[in-house]
């Protein structure tokens, strides 16, 4: 037998969140970080490689390569920033071209994660009890808002905060599976739309390089709508099954298909690790989803609970298998949110203000200890932070811009403004546990991608090792380089100007200049052929030593 529905909701508390406040969230959310720096070490860089090369047309759009390396089997967001790039060239640099679209992939799954928890908060079962003498929150109010706390609990969300702003595939998987979550709660309403949702949000998964997801996605979303009570939702079986048999034809003809298992490190003694990046990476979404599901416990198989339940859980068998992937962890992001937009109307005030003021305390301190940084920098009072910042990242540009000062000051005033609104008397909308959360995120981003910036790419990119390469090696040679990060030889082509072959060995290469990694030095060296130049690291990393050589006679023919 079902469970009286927990949710009690009053008209004055299904106020949606003010308009032009939600649209100024998103664009602090998503806008810093966007101009103003380069590619960053790792996946950033290299993904941005392989788009440039095809962009370039110095590899095909099918085989993409960079150094002779070749890509991996996610083609769709490399075309993506390809194309971005050949369309936006004659304005723009190539590095911001290629950011933008992944912005609005961002943008994209924000606006997804609203919509499927709107429709989500529409259906019979999710709506509140009714009031004995009226009073209750109007449908359409009541799943405004609950929308409302969903996207502000997405953008809280820690994990998202970087890998959300990279130029990865990883972006089009994650806006791959809020299409799918908004095509299944949009289903028994919306028949076009969630059709054609579905047969896109599969395929673009799988040619993102995640088909064995999608397949379980397909899985999953069949069997919720196969039990719903809406006759449109069984219908819509056919329509997912259909979106799962493309995705594999998809997957095969891309050769997407890869085993990527990691389950032995967590059998080893890594469970705990395994723990500690589900706490930090979902938070503060996974407390409320857990309360979620222990309030509505009655209501697990219907479509508020079970479509975001089932979306998060393939999410996490993912992270598992995958030995603890924080890549695959994020795509469990926006269902996690839908799910902890649905413990608003039943949390207790007593937990609603212990966030409250965990959000203050925190983001308060993060907030100020940025700014005592920047002051520093600027000043050299207190001379510490600016010693320590100039140790991590030795050299960085100490540009001074009212661009990145007035926008820092800015948000730093809303933020006072915004506590001591929700610490007066503004008590009723639902949404309001989670505003503190998503606004401290966004500010502390925002003054990091603004105070912080030119430090901060400095160390994170790869332009000071390219610098210090170039004093040694001239533009325009042909750099051996086996054995070396993708990261890198991109940094190499891309900021180097450089020509690179990664893949010939040493002893066999016809360039004139050879890099590797110091670490490789134990096994003996290139050999007597290289005469040693230099041994450079990037910034303060000791991990990443790069030993530069010359040939030491005539070049190979």
């Amino acid at each position: 037998m079902t469970s009286p529905n927990p949710a009690l909701v009053t008209q004055r508390a299904a106020q949606r969140l003010p308009r032009v406040a939600l649209l100024l969230f998103c664009a602090a959310y998503v806008l810093p970080g966007l101009f103003g720096r380069g590619p960053w070490k790792n996946a950033d860089i290299t993904a941005f490689g392989y788009m440039l090369s095809i962009a370039q047309g110095h590899s095909s759009w099918i085989a993409p390569t960079v150094g002779g390396l070749p890509a991996d089997a996610a083609l769709l967001p490399y075309w993506l920033g390809a194309s971005f790039i050949k369309l936006l060239g004659p304005w723009l640099e190539p590095a911001l071209a290629a950011r933008i679209p992944f912005a609005l992939l961002l943008v994209l799954t924000l606006v997804l994660t609203w919509y499927a928890t709107y429709h989500l908060a529409r259906t019979e079962a999710a709506q509140p009890l009714p009031f004995a003498f009226g009073g209750e929150a109007s449908p359409i109010d009541y799943a405004r808002a609950i929308a409302d706390g969903a996207l502000l609990a997405l953008i809280a969300s820690l994990g998202l905060l970087q890998l959300g702003h990279e130029t990865t595939p990883e972006l089009m998987q994650l806006a791959s599976v809020a299409l799918f979550v908004y095509a299944l709660a949009a289903s028994p309403f919306l028949a076009v739309q969630s059709r054609l949702g579905v047969l896109a949000a599969l395929p673009a998964l799988a040619a993102s390089g995640a088909p064995s997801i999608a397949l379980a996605l397909s899985a999953v979303g069949a069997l919720i709508c196969r039990h719903s009570g809406y006759e449109p939702a069984r219908r819509f079986v056919p329509w997912i099954v259909a979106s799962g048999l493309a995705a594999s034809l998809i997957a095969t003809v891309l050769h997407a298909w890869a085993l990527r298992v990691g389950v032995n490190g967590l059998l080893h003694g890594h469970v705990w690790d395994l723990l500690r990046l589900m706490i930090w990476f979902t938070w503060p979404a996974w407390p409320l989803a857990v309360w979620t599901v222990w309030r509505w416990r009655g209501h697990l198989w219907d479509r508020h609970i079970s479509i975001p339940l089932g979306c998060v859980g393939v999410s996490l068998l993912a992270c598992i298998t995958m030995g603890g992937s924080d890549r695959a962890l994020m795509l469990g992001l926006p269902p996690l949110a839908v799910l902890a937009a649905f413990a608003l109307p039943t949390l207790q005030r007593a937990a609603a203000s212990a966030i409250d003021w965990f959000s203050v305390a925190f983001f308060t301190v993060f907030a100020a200890t940025i700014w005592v940084i920047y002051v520093s920098i600027r000043t050299g009072m207190p001379a510490q932070p600016a010693l320590n910042i100039e140790r991590l990242a030795p050299g960085y540009p100490h540009s001074f811009t009212l661009g990145a000062l007035l926008p820092a000051l800015g948000a730093t005033l809303a933020w006072l403004w915004l506590v001591k609104w929700r610490t007066g008397r503004s008590r009723h909308p639902l949404w309001k546990s989670l505003v503190l959360p998503a606004s401290g995120v966004a500010l502390c981003w925002l003054l990091v991608m603004t105070l912080l910036l030119p430090p901060l790419d400095h160390a994170r990119g790869y332009r000071s090792l390219m610098e210090r390469i170039a004093r040694h090696v001239p533009h325009g040679f042909c750099v051996a380089a086996p054995g070396i990060p993708v990261a890198e030889v991109v940094a190499l082509e891309y900021l180097g100007g450089y020509r690179v072959d990664a893949v010939t060995p040493a002893g066999e290469t016809r360039c004139e200049f050879l890099l590797h990694l110091e670490a490789q030095r134990a096994a003996g060296g290139p050999g007597p052929a290289w005469r040693l130049l230099a041994r450079e690291r990037r910034n303060a990393s000791g991990e990443e030593i790069s030993a530069i050589y010359k040939r030491a006679g005539p070049a190979r023919r």
